[in-house]
């Protein structure tokens, strides 16, 4: 049994759960219709319900919830069923507050045409794919609901919202990771002195190494097996690459990498212009 602690719209109520004593936000078409204030009911059977006892990287949920337009809850629930639909039960719906916050700025920054530019946009929509294929439901949602048309860069920065939810991290460090992939492929394309084809599936294939390779550096998870001497000979110039590259990108990240990725990186940057030649 649930009782009314605020109701937000016909759509969303603020409610306490009388067996837990916990309050959630409950979401759901038709939710709040009707309600008042300390009203008791049972939980509906077509909703989703979001724990306002928890802290986000914004701050307190039960704090966060207070400034946000129950409008842009919906929106957020929304794109966070969208992504389960991608992911199933991985994903971690906690992240709506923040999310639903972020879609409210964004909103807010259309409306004053100060839309943002973000360099990474192509990065995130290759390394967090599916993420970004969730994300892009935000677009038609906004157009349909409020008659704003929002770019790639928004729905690149909503695809990290997403995918932190998915790998419990920090928008920030996600946000790191693409950074991170995007200076290395300069650097290979600056030593190699070629450009990357960018729809090529080895590039795609090196994007999702690299970011990997930045998440065991993260973790300090280690390679078994050490392919280096056999690559250094076989390949020597990719190898040179990819050890000034394992260089730079631990000092970016703050971590030392683990001397057996210098030889798997340098398949991949072997791969590549191998594959330009042969094309």
């Amino acid at each position: 049994m649930y009782r009314v602690s605020k109701v937000l719209n016909n759509n969303g109520v603020i409610a306490i759960d009388m067996d837990e004593n916990q309050e959630y936000v409950i979401l759901g078409k038709g939710v709040g219709f009707g309600k008042k204030v300390s009203q008791r009911f049972d939980k509906p059977q077509e909703c989703t319900m979001y724990r306002l006892a928890q802290e986000t990287e914004r701050g307190s949920a039960k704090e966060l919830v207070k400034g946000i337009e129950p409008e842009y809850l919906e929106i957020a629930d929304a794109i966070l069923t969208e992504a389960q639909k991608v992911f199933g039960d991985s994903i971690d719906r906690g992240i709506l507050f923040p999310l639903a916050d972020h879609i409210s700025f964004a909103v807010a920054r259309i409306r004053r045409n100060e839309q943002i530019s973000n360099p990474l946009t192509d990065d995130i929509r290759v390394l967090f794919h599916n993420e970004f294929q969730a994300a892009s439901v935000l677009r038609d949602i906004l157009q349909k609901r409020m008659q704003i048309t929002i770019d790639e860069h928004e729905i690149g920065y909503v695809a990290l919202h997403i995918h932190s939810a998915i790998e419990d991290e920090k928008v920030s460090v996600a946000m790191q990771t693409a950074r991170a992939v995007r200076e290395c492929i300069e650097m290979i394309e600056k030593e190699t002195g070629k450009k990357i084809d960018v729809i090529s599936l080895s590039y795609n294939r090196l994007m999702n190494h690299i970011k990997y390779m930045v998440a065991r550096a993260m973790t300090g998870e280690d390679l078994r097996i050490n392919m280096n001497e056999y690559i250094e000979s076989k390949f020597p110039e990719a190898y040179m690459t990819a050890k000034k590259v394992c260089d730079m990108l631990g000092k970016s990240i703050g971590k030392e990498l683990d001397e057996m990725e210098i030889g798997y990186l340098a398949m991949h940057i072997e791969r590549i212009y191998s594959e330009e030649i042969k094309a």
